[in-house]
């Protein structure tokens, strides 16, 4: 069964990661992928031929998420392909890890800005069309750092509890039109950036979850699609926990 039959998603870095895991899903599920990456050209286009090969008309958009003028443009550039955009999954962010006592100003603002800023550039300007169409899904990637707290991430988690905080004022504000705003906060994931740890630092991770392993991108794909889907809508303004029991 397709969940996602014929649907428009927007799917920002996705070129590796979890926002590769779900664009992939999204096209097993038969939506039509529209997906952005900073600089990954290669991995890019790679993943696009992959997806078009599922039956997604899907196309790779190069774009700075942190950028208000560059996602104008690409929002109008999918519109123009696509004429409308049923899901969007705001997934762009990145670390820069510090103590805050050695935390300078440019770590803090590059991680606030494509982590915080670059959902309010998104949400500004796929809302119009969405409005028109009286219907969206907009999915919003968190963390379980955003709920919790973590030491010497203090520009991440405060960027994405601001994801969070943001979520939830979305769902009032468009609810009557038939908009959904919900957040995903994923905890310990098996990435690019986790496939570098040694083995004794990965085992300290999966021995802090009650399920004892990291999470996997397909797991955070698989909450994505029940947030995109009519399976959930009724389901707005909340924050769906993907992290192994981590957040008690």
């Amino acid at each position: 069964m397709k969940l996602l039959e014929g649907k428009i998603a927007l799917v920002t870095g996705a070129s590796r990661g979890i926002g590769k895991a779900i664009a992939k899903k999204f096209a097993e599920h038969g939506a039509h992928v529209a997906f952005t990456y900073l600089s990954s050209e290669e991995s890019a286009l790679k993943l696009e031929e992959e997806l078009k090969a599922m039956g997604s008309s899907a196309k790779a958009f190069q774009s700075d998420a942190s950028s208000f003028e560059a996602t104008e443009q690409l929002i109008a550039k999918i519109l123009e392909e696509y004429q409308r955009i049923d899901i969007v999954v705001n997934n762009a962010g990145i670390t820069k890890d510090n103590l805050l006592l050695r935390m300078n100003e440019e770590q803090w603002d590059a991680v606030i800005n494509t982590n915080l800023k670059s959902i309010f550039n998104l949400t500004k300007n796929c809302l119009r069309p969405m409005l028109k169409q009286r219907s969206g899904s907009v999915i919003n990637i968190s963390s379980i750092v955003g709920l919790t707290g973590n030491p010497g991430q203090s520009n991440y988690a405060a960027s994405k509890a601001g994801v969070i905080a943001f979520t939830k004022s979305m769902a009032q504000e468009v609810g009557s039109r038939n908009i959904r705003f919900n957040a995903i906060a994923p905890g310990f994931i098996e990435t690019d950036m986790t496939h570098v740890l040694d083995e004794a630092t990965k085992k300290a991770y999966s021995d802090s979850i009650p399920l004892k392993r990291l999470g996997q991108g397909e797991e955070i794909a698989d909450a994505a699609v029940f947030l995109a889907s009519e399976m959930s809508s009724y389901v707005t303004g909340q924050v769906l926990s993907v992290c192994g029991g981590l957040n008690k």
